[in-house]
């Protein structure tokens, strides 16, 4: 089953000859519980891509599809509500709140949706991420990796069904980079998440289940990597 379908998506920026295409009539499904690379030049539309995926800006035309629904056809408080309960978002810079704790930083989303938090989840979490001996730790007492695996609780921890990751690894070391990306993956597994990346590391491309080229606001699917 597919978990996402991007039919004949498009994004123009400005008018007339300043109009710039960054997102071309781009098309493909991803099936649920794939972890999927997006790949490409800085500047190709990649990003362009992901905001579309995650409800983040408006295509100029097309559909996006999420487990079924169209995100573009929903009210703009039933979409913002949509986008917090099944997207979660993995950003390069983490975005965490300085002021919380690990513990609180995860768990933020739920409070903002006005739920309670599942402790067992919270607790399982804590132990996949290895950050239970950090959970009372701020930001800034924390390493850069540390800080992502954060970030990665915080996107997890309402059980989205799709993960959108901005080059999640760009500001870390090669160890952090190799921890995060089989996070991931694990996540992917344990839980059936359905995860799209985007990176400009072709190694960790090669680690996903599944490649996007994009180039020119052109989207290639070039399908499973073991194909």
């Amino acid at each position: 089953m597919d978990l996402l379908e991007v039919k004949n998506v498009s994004k123009t920026y400005g008018i007339g000859e300043a109009a710039v295409h960054a997102l071309k009539s781009a098309t493909f499904s991803i099936p649920k519980g794939e972890f999927v690379a997006i790949v490409g030049e800085s500047g190709s539309g990649k990003t362009t891509l992901l905001n579309m995926i995650g409800a983040l800006d408006t295509p100029t035309s097309g559909k996006v599809l999420i487990d079924g629904k169209d995100i573009f056809s929903m009210k703009e408080r039933n979409l913002t509500i949509f986008r917090r309960r099944n997207i979660g978002f993995i950003f390069q810079s983490f975005n965490l709140i300085p002021e919380l704790t690990v513990e609180q930083n995860i768990i933020f989303p739920v409070l903002l949706d006005y739920q309670k938090p599942d402790k067992r989840y919270l607790e399982e979490l804590l132990k996949v991420l290895g950050l239970k001996a950090r959970r009372d730790h701020l930001p800034s007492q924390l390493s850069g990796g540390q800080q992502q695996r954060v970030a990665i609780g915080r996107a997890l921890i309402t059980r989205p069904a799709l993960i959108l990751a901005d080059e999640p690894t760009g500001n870390l070391d090669t160890q952090n980079t190799s921890e995060v990306i089989t996070l991931l993956k694990e996540a992917s597994r344990l839980y059936e998440q359905t995860i799209v990346m985007i990176t400009h590391s072709q190694s960790i491309a090669q680690t996903a289940d599944h490649i996007l080229r994009v180039s020119d606001g052109v989207v290639n699917d070039f399908g499973r990597c073991c194909e």
